[in-house]
């Protein structure tokens, strides 16, 4: 944990824009560049000086019937960004260490950027932080949840109006959270059958929708109207989770749409996933330079 990339690193060792294009390009081609046209690695540099005197670290693929022109962050999403890339490895860096997730508006504050560029920021990191699907082993604990604010009475909405959100950790390993459009059985022992592995031993509550999951699994269930643990057998690891999750949506975000709901468990679930990790930094950049751009009309679309 001594060489993380935490913020003061972050701050200091890209202070300026070549700094970054020199880091994003040992991370995109640590092999050596390559034309990202027709992967050839016979290519050129050059740093034309731009309209307002700004240096461009240019390469000219050498192949004589490509000569792609491209740079670092050519078919990335930071192609043609308007913000400093000093400015957003900050606010990947702000993103990943706040371990109750950070607002807009604070991030705006910190990037001294509009609310609306710190906002479509903080999604465009989101989505990179989603994570590919691998089965889990082991023993698996599987709880769900409905996320929102406090229940409050004086509002219309009712309790079963706030999205469900199901959740999956293996013991000392890796969590999966999926919003889910109901608690049914269908849809809850779908969800695990398609994420656990078969001969995994599952763990879940009392709740008649994880009856199901007997026939596939070696299936154990906590009643948690008489008890929290019976020997080894609780959920009180994924519930750990979800107070983490909950604390962030509540202090920091308060207010989390269905829209985009996904992107914040990504967030969490990465960040979980990935606190022991001192390269998660690099982690997150490297799935930024794998993403399509996410436009900002996209974004703000009706669903």
């Amino acid at each position: 944990m001594k060489n993380r990339m935490n913020l003061v690193k972050v701050a200091t060792e890209f202070a300026t824009e070549a700094t970054c294009l020199d880091y994003i390009e040992r991370i995109r081609w640590p092999k050596g560049v390559s034309c990202p046209e027709c992967g050839s690695k016979k290519v050129s540099r050059f740093e034309p000086k731009g309209e307002r005197g700004k240096t461009r670290h240019l390469y000219v693929c050498l192949k004589r019937k490509c000569l792609h022109q491209f740079t670092a962050t050519t078919g990335t999403i930071f192609h043609d960004t308007h913000l400093p890339l000093e400015k957003w490895f900050l606010a990947i860096a702000l993103i990943v260490d706040a371990k109750k997730g950070i607002s807009a508006n604070q991030l705006a504050r910190h990037l001294d950027v509009q609310y609306r560029t710190a906002w479509h920021l903080a999604h465009r990191i989101r989505r990179a932080m989603v994570e590919p699907h691998r089965m889990l082993k082991g023993i698996v604990e599987v709880d769900e949840t409905f996320v929102g604010g406090k229940f409050d009475p004086r509002r219309k909405r009712p309790r079963w109006k706030k999205p469900p959100v199901i959740g999956l950790i293996e013991r000392g390993g890796r969590v999966q959270a999926a919003l889910i459009p109901s608690r049914s059985a269908q849809v809850l022992v779908g969800t695990v059958r398609d994420r656990v592995a078969p001969n995994t031993r599952v763990i879940t509550d009392e709740l008649p929708s994880y009856n199901r999951l007997g026939k596939l699994y070696d299936h154990d269930v906590i009643t948690h109207a008489r008890e929290y643990v019976r020997g080894d057998i609780y959920t009180n690891t994924v519930e750990n989770f979800w107070s983490l999750l909950k604390r962030g949506i509540i202090g920091s975000f308060h207010k989390v749409s269905v829209k985009h709901l996904p992107r914040y468990l990504a967030e969490f679930t990465c960040r979980f996933n990935n606190r022991q990790n001192p390269e998660m930094f690099s982690t997150v950049l490297k799935s930024i330079l794998s993403r399509n751009p996410l436009p900002y009309e996209k974004l703000i679309a009706k669903v």
